[in-house]
């Protein structure tokens, strides 16, 4: 009785969120994710960001951020640096904030990795962005692109084409050197994603902070895979539950050459 009602909540969670995303992209047309976002009660937000790249990563990252921060809806501030090895591996997401994070997370197929809590109203209230250095050395246009998108993702954005055509924007699955960050569309797209508000913060907007939890019942730190429910072209998408009745969904980039299908994350 337990499994069957286990699986039937799984069976009910992948049907609300491929119904939610699984109608595909239109180039250049409205590309955010689903309709997540970050709930806030003022025009615009200061996210928090957690640094946990290496050096090899710093410029990306913080060039992410640049170029991302001249939406006039979202603005960054790094509050915490912890690049050790182990913490890079982990990268446990912490409640209210973006954790940015790069390790030799294994040649499981994928470049990249955005995953996105969402809390019982579905709005995201914290995020991870991941790249893997298994398959490096990475050129510094892919570095940009691929950092550029899976924070991009942590916004509420998608993918403004998934058929290798270019949109010269860091959310398109080109190859071409211009799509290394956002463009005009992609600022509209957050400006029409954000053009309301809401009636709370899901985004930390205290002065300390929070910190990842600990426990089976924490919608904090490492955030489960759960089970495919989407896989087209270079892009798989992932969800599991929440105790709180939230979820995790994550998009996962895969590296060229591994479209095929594999479980392992």
């Amino acid at each position: 009785m337990k499994n069957t009602i286990k699986n039937l909540k799984r069976s009910l969670l992948v049907a609300a969120v491929t119904s939610a995303v699984a109608a595909p992209l239109t180039a250049l047309a409205d590309h955010s994710w689903g309709s997540y976002h970050w709930a806030r009660n003022t025009s615009s937000f200061t996210l928090k960001v957690v640094d946990s790249v290496s050096a090899e990563w710093q410029n990306e990252m913080d060039d992410s951020l640049a170029k991302w921060g001249q939406s006039n809806y979202i603005d960054f501030a790094v509050v915490a640096a912890d690049d050790s090895s182990r913490t890079r591996k982990r990268c446990a997401a912490v409640t209210g904030q973006m954790r940015v994070c790069n390790a030799d997370y294994g040649r499981n197929g994928w470049a990249g990795l955005a995953s996105i809590g969402l809390d019982s109203n579905g709005h995201i209230d914290q995020g991870t962005a991941k790249m893997n250095d298994s398959y490096g050395p990475y050129s510094p246009e892919f570095k940009n692109h691929v950092m550029c998108q899976e924070i991009g993702h942590v916004f509420g954005l998608g993918h403004t084409s998934e058929d290798g055509s270019s949109q010269k924007t860091c959310m398109d699955y080109s190859n071409d050197v211009n799509s290394q960050w956002p463009n005009s569309h992609d600022y509209q797209q957050l400006a029409t994603i954000y053009g309301h508000l809401d009636n709370y913060n899901s985004y930390d907007d205290a002065s300390g902070g929070s910190s990842p939890c600990k426990g089976k019942n924490c919608v904090s730190g490492i955030p489960p895979m759960g089970v495919r429910v989407r896989k087209s072209g270079k892009y798989e998408m992932w969800v599991a539950g929440r105790p709180d009745g939230g979820m995790w969904i994550h998009h996962v980039y895969l590296v060229d050459g591994h479209q095929d299908d594999h479980e392992g994350h």
